[in-house]
C-alpha cells in the first residue's frame, strides 16, 4: 500500500456512494493539494453537501492529507486549479500515480511524465484484489452514476468488459 495525490472528482463520488474503503484498502494515505481541499471541502460545506463532510472527517483521521503546492508545473493545456495542483504536487512529492478522472488532466499527468488513475481503477483493482465481487463492482459502478459520475458508454462497457475478465 503507497500513497496517492488525487484530484476532486474520485474523493468527491467515492464519498458520495460511501465507498471510501475502496480507497483505503489500496492506499495508505491520500495526499491533497491546498486547492483541492478548499474545492471539495470548504466550497462543498458551503454549499451543504453531505461527501464535503465526509471528505473532512477522513483528513482529520489523516487518511487524507492535505499539502501546499510549492511551485506549479507549466503547462500548455487548459487546467482547472485543482487539476493544475494536483499534478504539481505529485511531481513536487515524487509520487508518480495521481487519482484524476477528467480527459484534459489525464492527457496532462501523461505528458509530465504522470501515471493517471481514476475512480474506474480503484473499482477494478479492488475487483482483482478480491476485495469486492462482479456484482459489487456492477452496484458500485451504478450508484455512481446514479449520483451523477458522467462515464461515456464506450468508457462503462469497456469498464464491465475488463471487469468480466478478472
Amino acid at each position: 500500500m503507497s500513497k496517492i495525490v488525487s484530484n476532486a472528482t474520485p474523493l468527491i463520488y467515492l464519498a458520495k456512494i460511501k465507498k471510501y474503503s475502496l480507497l483505503q484498502s489500496l492506499y495508505k494515505k491520500i495526499i491533497i493539494s491546498q486547492e483541492v481541499k478548499i474545492e471539495i471541502v470548504d466550497e462543498g460545506k458551503k454549499l451543504k453537501k453531505p461527501d464535503a463532510l465526509l471528505i473532512e472527517k477522513e483528513i482529520e483521521s489523516g487518511f487524507i492529507e492535505v499539502k501546499k503546492v510549492g511551485k506549479l508545473i507549466v503547462t500548455t493545456l487548459e487546467l482547472e486549479p485543482g487539476e493544475l495542483s494536483t499534478l504539481s504536487l505529485a511531481k513536487e512529492l515524487g509520487i508518480n500515480e495521481v487519482l484524476v478522472d477528467e480527459t484534459l488532466g489525464r492527457t496532462a499527468a501523461k505528458i509530465v511524465g504522470l501515471i493517471p488513475k481514476g475512480t474506474l481503477y480503484v473499482l477494478l483493482k479492488n475487483l482483482k484484489l478480491k476485495k469486492i465481487t462482479f456484482d459489487d463492482f456492477l452496484n458500485i459502478l451504478n450508484k455512481l452514476i446514479e449520483s451523477g459520475f458522467r462515464l461515456k458508454e464506450e468508457i462503462y462497457i469497456k469498464a464491465i468488459e475488463e471487469a468480466k475478465r478478472i
